[in-house]
């Protein structure tokens, strides 16, 4: 007989938190938002850790390279999507980890040959100005100038003059030695009024750039996600088909951290990515697994040696796994169930595993009612869809300005591996919509806001950290009726806000 379940499955916006007493230190400056990210031992410290509770979603709209060097700047991390060549995936973590204020590997560079309309239309693609000029035009060839916008006026040239032309001459360049350190080049930047600083080796060829701007970039971004070297902390997917061949790569690009990219991770094809992936690496690779939906899919991946366990079936706002095949769970419902079975592997084995809540946050409230339920950290696609950073195109429909939003299930996807029960390799049905999102701007000022909003529900609630939030929170089911009741009603909004966001 098919087991049934006494309660009702409900999602975020059918509670709401109960105030706790605030206390006088309860202010959102004093909030710390800092979450394990990997599992560890009683007693310990997590190996990897996010300064705030956000990660992006493995989608194709939403985990490029660009969002995540700009999301590992506010504390958070990204997931590059999977669903692309081995390589092509490679070369985003890449990008991330090589875009840290520090030693930066140029991906804008030119010969002496160059021509002034050439060198615009690499800024146009770059969206990068400085430009080293070497013998072979390679970011590691013999390096003989630089060009940035201030060594050319397009209004009084042709178009046709080569970079040798305008640009700063070798002799005329200061640079350091690829055995200085970061601090050191620092000093040298200063001390020579630079903004940017080629780094060369013995023989004269390029190594990398290091940019006044990005120490600058730090000092406003004191919770950036960095590793040991000052690089961008970044993640990136994998799946249950290939993993033996894109895992390898991907280390070696420098992923941080590794996730399974799956709807339903309560499989033994899970089960034995993660075997492989221990087997190779031990404990230097660090993966997380899911999604699952209850206690029994939470130990399972546990046993199996997952890092961190990813919550949520069907939630996402363009997922249509539950209407396609009812399958799922209300999102609220499995978080609860699941930290709960995390607390009690916790008390049984000493060993405390994460959890990510993945889907059905709308609101920005939803995410502190996820934290309150137990999740250590959530994983947003819909919300950094909609930012600059965002792979989407942007369009203008109806006179507004949107981005194109899309699921992992969808045709336009074609990520078959993030389905795959074992058939051929192909789509056979959607579970995933192609869809707009408002567009919303730069991830910066929208994750400060949302951040924000984080802390100071949380010291209404009586609490400085993530942990004392789980301990303390008070939550209510809300009905129908109630929930209309919470937002504005019974008037007529003069400046209502379009987005979601709120």
């Amino acid at each position: 007989m098919a087991t049934y379940y006494d309660s009702v499955s409900h999602t975020f916006s059918e509670y709401l938190l109960v105030p706790g007493l605030t206390r006088k230190e309860n202010v959102p400056d004093k909030v710390s938002l800092r979450t394990p990210l990997v599992k560890f031992k009683k007693g310990e410290q997590p190996a990897l850790s996010l300064n705030i509770p956000m990660v992006s979603a493995v989608m194709q709209s939403v985990s490029g390279d660009r969002l995540g060097v700009a999301l590992a700047k506010e504390g958070g991390m990204s997931f590059i999507f999977q669903s692309q060549s081995i390589a092509s995936e490679a070369a985003m973590v890449a990008k991330v980890k090589n875009a840290k204020a520090g030693f930066v590997v140029s991906d804008s560079n030119i010969t002496p040959d160059t021509t002034l309309s050439e060198v615009l239309e690499l800024v146009k693609k770059t969206g990068h100005s400085t430009m080293p000029v070497t013998e072979d035009g390679t970011p590691n060839g013999k390096l003989v100038g630089l060009v940035t916008s201030r060594d050319y006026r397009v209004s009084r040239m042709t178009g046709n003059e080569k970079a040798s032309s305008f640009m700063t001459p070798r002799e005329k360049l200061v640079t350091a030695n690829a055995s200085a350190t970061l601090s050191e080049c620092n000093d040298i930047i200063w001390e020579h009024k630079l903004n940017t600083l080629p780094i060369v080796d013995d023989a004269d060829h390029l190594c990398y750039l290091v940019f006044r701007k990005d120490y600058a970039s730090h000092k406003e971004n004191p919770l950036e996600l960095l590793d040991d070297e000052k690089r961008f902390m970044v993640g990136a997917g994998i799946n249950t088909r290939d993993y033996k061949e894109r895992v390898p790569a991907l280390v070696n690009a420098g992923a941080d951290c590794l996730v399974l990219d799956s709807s339903d991770g309560y499989s033994e094809w899970q089960a034995d990515a993660l075997g492989w992936i221990k087997e190779k690496y031990g404990d230097t690779v660090k993966v997380g697994a899911g999604n699952v939906v209850d206690k029994d899919g939470f130990n399972y991946l546990a046993e199996h040696g997952a890092d961190f366990v990813k919550v949520g079936i069907g939630g996402g706002s363009i997922c249509i796994t539950r209407e396609t095949k009812g399958i799922g769970r209300g999102q609220a419902t499995a978080v609860i169930e699941v930290a709960k079975a995390r607390d009690e592997w916790f008390e049984r084995t000493g060993e405390y595993i994460p959890i990510c809540s993945d889907g059905g946050i709308v609101y920005d409230y939803h995410i502190v009612l996820a934290l309150a339920m137990g999740a250590d950290f959530v994983m947003l696609g819909r919300y950094f869809s909609r930012f600059e950073e965002a792979p989407g195109e942007k369009l203008t429909v109806n006179g507004a300005y949107v981005k194109e939003y899309w699921g992992e299930g969808s045709n336009r996807a074609k990520n078959w591996q993030r389905y795959d029960l074992g058939g051929k390799g192909k789509l056979s049905f959607e579970e995933g919509v192609d869809s707009y999102v408002p567009y919303a701007g730069f991830l910066h000022d929208n994750v400060y806001m949302t951040t924000y909003k984080i802390r100071s529900t949380m010291c209404n609630c009586g609490a400085l950290t993530i942990k004392e939030l789980q301990d303390k929170a008070r939550l209510t089911l809300v009905s129908s009726t109630s929930i209309v009741e919470g937002g504005a009603h019974d008037v007529i909004v003069k400046n209502e806000d379009k987005s979601y966001n709120k």
